[in-house]
C-alpha cells in the first residue's frame, strides 16, 4: 500500500480550502458552559431539612417501654381495641432488626406496598426495644412510629401482645 496521494484528491483538497483562513494558533479554545442560575445545593439542603422535619414528630421522644397506638379519625374505637387485644390474625412479618435508618425506611415501604397488594390487612412490624442504642433511646422505633403516621394505607397501629414482641413490635392494620 502506498502513503502517496492521489493528484485528483490533492485538486478537491485544494478547491474546498480556497476560502480558508489560517489559524495564528494552534491552541483549542473551548466556550465555557455558564452554570444554571438555580442554587442546587440550596435545593438540596432545604428538602433534607423537609424530610427530616417530616420524620421527626414534636413532642414524641419514645422511650424504650413506651407503648405505641395510633389511629386515622373516623377509625371506631373497637376496631383500635381489637387491634390493641391481637384479635386481627397478623398475615404477613417485618423484621428490622440490625437494618439501619435509611435500609430500615426503604424496607417498611416495600413491605407495606406489597402486603396491600397481596390484599393483606393485618401486619406485625419488629422494630425492636431499642436496649443496644446509643443513648438507651430506641431508634428505629421512634422512626416507625413517625413514618407509620405519614402512610395513607395505614388505618392504625399499637405495640403488639408480650408473645408477639411486646413495646418492640407493632400490629398495623391496613386500608383495603
Amino acid at each position: 500500500m502506498s502513503n502517496r496521494i492521489d493528484e485528483d484528491d490533492i485538486a478537491l483538497f485544494r478547491q474546498v480550502t480556497t476560502n480558508v483562513n489560517p489559524l495564528n494558533h494552534d491552541k483549542v479554545v473551548h466556550e465555557r458552559v455558564k452554570p444554571d442560575a438555580h442554587p442546587r445545593q440550596t435545593r438540596r439542603d432545604e428538602q433534607s431539612v423537609l424530610r427530616e422535619s417530616l420524620e421527626m414528630a414534636p413532642g414524641y421522644d419514645l422511650e424504650t417501654g413506651d407503648e405505641l397506638c395510633f389511629s386515622r379519625p373516623g377509625i371506631q374505637h373497637q376496631i383500635v381495641r381489637k387491634l390493641k387485644r391481637g384479635h386481627y390474625v397478623v398475615r404477613a412479618v417485618l423484621d428490622l432488626h440490625g437494618l439501619y435508618v435509611r435500609e430500615a425506611h426503604e424496607t417498611l415501604i416495600e413491605f407495606l406496598s406489597k402486603s396491600r397488594q397481596d390484599g393483606i390487612q393485618c401486619v406485625r412490624i419488629i422494630h425492636g426495644k431499642g436496649r443496644r442504642s446509643p443513648h438507651g433511646r430506641p431508634v428505629l422505633k421512634n422512626k416507625v412510629f413517625n413514618w407509620l403516621r405519614q402512610r395513607d394505607e395505614v388505618l392504625s397501629f399499637c405495640s403488639a401482645q408480650r408473645h408477639d414482641g411486646g413495646t418492640g413490635a407493632i400490629y398495623v392494620l391496613l386500608k383495603r
